[in-house]
Formats: structure tokens, sequence, C-alpha cells
């Protein structure tokens, strides 16, 4: 009797684990993401662009000690983040996190702070513990060996190896970085039974500006608002102010994108958060530090239902994995 009830119970649970929700609204359709990111007419993508800018992703090389490469801190199976609290660069840790690379084509703003204006500019961005001269040292030395050279000329014919096809090259890869083919825009094409219905409450949830008001921030296809924001935490660190001295951009960094969030812990900029429940509950209290926060962070009236509802949405933001192939290193 008991295996009999047991078994019903399971399937019941399944069952409504895949019911039917309702179908996207119209006005949904703003939160659909485009199939690929936008690029500039200077640098427009194509596979041996593609793939120079993947190998040289990869390639530790590209650093004075040749012991570090971007992958170091963006790793592939880590959420193209690195599981750290914060970066460590040649064993210095630094005072914020290593960001997701996924979906950064379509942003307007880089880095933590805003410092730097495109893709192309950010990809050389965290070599900033290298001088200019000691990045070209360093592309000098990967010009010299053929196979590169030959790399370098079938995507840039005709330009010279140095920081700024690096750049291009690099920026070209990520901007093939994206995450789109998630449960959510699987329902905004209309598969109603892509979300279950705790992931749909969730983002009811979300965009409710009387409930979570997640929205205010993390919206649209990228669920970022691409601006910068004190969200109340204890630090320091004076972010977007260092760059634009205005009072409410002090301790403001960034907004991040929400996709594949379930895979790039731990959270915020100094990794203060290590789930997406402690996020959900950091959230909810209005933050800690009230002296300078967002009008947006208040305490929040939310159940502990809706915070479990919440999280399963958050889960619904991630795209279908896929096995990814390092590049084979010329040598």
């Amino acid at each position: 009797m008991l295996k009999k009830v047991s078994l019903a119970a399971a399937l019941l649970a399944a069952s409504l684990a895949h019911a039917q929700v309702p179908a996207p609204k119209a006005a949904d359709q703003q939160w659909k993401i485009a199939p690929t990111p936008p690029m500039p007419e200077h640098n427009i993508s194509t596979p041996a662009r593609v793939e120079l800018g993947k190998t040289l992703f990869f390639d530790p090389r590209l650093s004075t000690a040749g012991a570090m490469s971007c992958a170091t801190c963006h790793e592939p199976q880590l959420g193209w983040a690195d599981g750290r609290k914060t970066a460590n660069i040649g064993g210095k840790v630094l005072g914020r996190a290593s960001p997701t690379m996924v979906n950064l084509g379509y942003n307007t703003q880089y880095m933590w702070d805003g410092r730097k204006k495109d893709l192309e500019e950010q990809a050389v961005g965290p070599h900033g513990h290298l001088s200019t001269e000691a990045f070209n040292a360093a592309l000098v030395r990967l010009a010299a060996i053929p196979g590169y050279k030959a790399m370098f000329e079938q995507a840039y014919p005709g330009e010279p190896i140095n920081i700024d096809t690096a750049a291009k090259a690099l920026a070209a890869f990520e901007r093939t970085i994206v995450s789109q083919d998630s449960p959510f825009d699987r329902w905004l094409a209309g598969d109603t039974r892509a979300l279950t219905p705790q992931q749909y409450r969730g983002w009811e949830l979300f965009r409710d500006p009387a409930k979570a008001n997640c929205a205010a921030c993390h919206n649209g296809p990228n669920f970022t608002d691409n601006g910068f924001h004190n969200v109340g935490l204890k630090t320091a660190d004076e972010g977007r102010f260092k760059i634009r001295a205005a009072a409410s951009m002090k301790g403001a960094f960034k907004t991040p994108t929400l996709r594949d969030i379930e895979l790039t812990a731990p959270y915020f900029h100094n990794g203060a958060a290590g789930t997406l429940r402690e996020v959900v509950d950091y959230y909810a209290r209005g933050g800690e530090d009230r002296s300078n926060v967002s009008p947006d962070v208040r305490q929040l009236p939310l159940t502990e239902q809706d915070k479990d509802d919440l999280v399963a949405f958050l889960r619904a933001l991630t795209g279908r994995q896929t096995a990814f192939v390092r590049p084979v290193l010329p040598h």
C-alpha cells in the first residue's frame, strides 16, 4: 500500500512539474533575446577571427610568466567565471569577482565599474597588470610561431600582430559565448510546458514592483539594465564612483546578467553570497548598508514560498549546456 501511495505521489509531482502555465503575453516579448549579439563594423565576426580569439583566450603565453590565460579566470565549466569569491591574478587576490563572460556581447557597459567602453577594449582589460609594452612583447613571441602568424593573417589580413588585432580577435570569440536557449526562452517562444508552475510564479514575482522588484535593474533580454547601483553591500570599494564622481555612484557596481546565473556562484561583485537563496534573502532584507543604497533596494514582502519560487525562476534562465572543445594551441 505504501509503495502504491508513494508511486502515486511521485506521478502527481511529475505531472504538476510539467503542467502548462499561461502563455506569454505580447508585453513579455520585450525579454526575447536576439540570436546573435551586435558587432561593430570594424570587427565583423568571421570563423577565422573567432578561432584566433578562442585560441588566444586559452593561451597562457599571452602573459608575462606564461602561467595564466583569460580562461584562468573564465572557465567554461564554471559558467565562464572562476568559482572564487574574488579573482586571483598571479597569486594576488583581488577585491572583485571574475564576472561571467556569458552574453557579454549584448552589454553596453564593461567591467564592474564600467571603465571599458566596448568589448574590444574590455577583452584586453583584465591584462591591466601588464603594461602595453609587456602585452605587445607577448604578442611578438606568439607571432614568431608559424601557426599564429598564419591565423592572424587569415583573420586580419594586412594588419599587424599587436594589441589591437588581439583585442578584436578576443572580442570576436567572446561574442560567441551566448546563453539563450533556456526554459524561459522556450516559454517565450510559446512552449507553455517549458516552465514549471513554480518557475512561472517566480517570474510573476520577479517582475512585480510590489513584490520582488527584480526587474527594476535586471530587465530586458539580457536581464540587465547596463546601469550601476549601490545594493547595500558593506564594502570599502567605491565602485563606479572612481569613474564617475556622482554621489549616487559611490559603492555602485554594474548590474550583471542573470542568464546562466545558477552556474556562476558566488554572487555580487565581492562574492559575498554563496547561493541564489542567499542572494534572495539578502534583497528581502533590503541590503545591509543603507547609507547610500539605491532607492530600488528595500525590504521586500516575500514569504518563504516566494523566495523558493524566485530561485526556481532564476534557474530557468540557464541555457542548454553543450560540451566545450578547447583549442589546440600552435607550437
